[in-house]
């Protein structure tokens, strides 16, 4: 699986120190089971900034949060929750960070786009159109 952009260079990411902490055990669990993925998310979580203890950065995509992405290749836009493997359900929009639509979202900042390749392997392009709290949106109907 290969996760650039376009110009060759990786956009800058940024994740909050227990996503970072909780995602290097998981990536390393996974190495056996999936090792493509567990390769690829190792590679992002080796790059990635990580912010102190207790923070986060609203406009970056977070674990747990809900995210709109434009598949740039398709033109079709989705809306998806970032989750762990044992939350994941595609038919309630959670997507599994160990899927390579998931690895390539992680850490990914409002506006930014990114190559990646599916499991089929076909290369596609999608940037990320909002950021959001589920949690937060649902407290505010």
């Amino acid at each position: 699986m290969t996760r650039t952009a376009s110009t060759g260079a990786r956009p800058r990411i940024t994740l909050t120190a227990t996503d970072f902490a909780k995602l290097s055990t998981l990536a390393e669990a996974a190495a056996h089971t999936l090792p493509d993925v567990a390769r690829e998310l190792s590679a992002e979580l080796d790059r990635a900034h990580v912010l102190a203890e207790g923070r986060l950065r609203p406009d970056a995509v977070h674990m747990g949060c809900q995210v709109d992405f434009r598949d740039d290749t398709t033109g079709r836009v989705q809306t998806v929750t970032l989750v762990y493997p044992h939350e994941a359900d595609i038919s309630k929009g959670k997507v599994s960070v160990l899927t390579p639509i998931g690895t390539a979202l992680i850490g990914l900042p409002l506006g930014q786009s990114i190559d990646w390749t599916t499991r089929t392997g076909e290369s596609r392009r999608l940037t990320v159109l909002q950021v959001g709290d589920p949690v937060r949106a649902r407290e505010t109907l």
